[in-house]
């Protein structure tokens, strides 16, 4: 009897997978975990879409990767019943030749915009098939946010039969997350918090990968500063407790409105 318990344990573990892993973090389960999780009512996944750019001479190019990896789980615990895909690393960042925006420095890597589209449309139709209902884009980057509302438009009206809705979570990026009228009350004098390398990249670096921020190449920099150095705004103010809130009101602005179209 007890070899019988034993055999049917083990032929339900591999055939079934746990009941709930230990991460939320898709590439770091087995294919039977995420049917579990899925067959157990884990039916929404986060799709965050980061970039490699310049954010001038004192971030590390991963920049929108390092604080996905901070934000995107965070937010998938918070929900509840949700898991994240693999951060896409590659999102428009300029044309090649001649090279604009970010491709003007080196190590940017860029997709045209209908190659990102086609990405995004591709890892969806994935998630679709293996079951997850509510599926939602959150990127890290200015130019991806156009297309990920296009592509969430356009699969979300193709599946509205089937009950899968693909969501752009707009509420996660720029002046959507309150950034900027939480430091206009700490700091009216503060120009530009969203600056290109100013005050909230640099903040949040120091929290999601402080190694990849070279503290002695921050500074003062501008708008004019850009076309040479990639940066337009100060970092000289950042600090480690902006960063910690600049993070929580990202993740805040994400939950609500993933938990809204949830119905919560």
């Amino acid at each position: 009897m007890r070899i019988f318990c034993c055999f049917f344990a083990v032929f339900t573990l591999l055939c079934f997978g746990p009941a709930q892993a230990a991460t939320v973090m898709l590439e770091d389960m087995t294919w039977s975990e995420v049917r579990a999780a899925i067959n157990g009512g884990t039916t929404t996944v986060i799709v965050p879409t980061g970039g490699t750019e310049q954010t001038g001479p004192h971030i590390v190019l991963g920049k929108h990767n390092f604080i996905l990896r901070k934000t995107a789980p965070m937010i998938a615990e918070r929900l509840g019943h949700t898991l994240v895909a693999p951060i896409m690393p590659y999102v428009p960042e300029g044309n090649f030749d001649p090279p604009t925006g970010h491709m003007q420095f080196t190590g940017t890597l860029s997709l045209r915009p209908e190659t990102f589209a086609a990405f995004l449309e591709d890892t969806t139709r994935s998630l679709k098939q293996h079951g997850f209902k509510i599926i939602c884009f959150i990127g890290e980057h200015g130019a991806s946010q156009p297309v990920q509302a296009e592509v969430a438009r356009k699969l979300s009206a193709e599946w509205k039969d089937e009950g899968i809705r693909v969501i752009h979570v707009s509420d996660y990026y720029d002046e959507h997350n309150g950034q900027v009228a939480w430091m206009k009350q700490q700091d009216p004098k503060e120009k530009n918090v969203e600056a290109h390398g100013g005050l909230a990249d640099t903040s949040e670096m120091l929290i999601a990968n402080p190694e990849g921020v070279r503290s002695k190449l921050r500074g003062n920099y501008s708008p004019s500063d850009f076309a040479k150095l990639g940066v337009d705004g100060s970092s000289v103010n950042a600090n480690v407790d902006y960063g910690k809130k600049f993070i929580e009101l990202k993740i805040d602005a994400a939950v609500k409105q993933i938990a809204k179209e949830r119905g919560q």
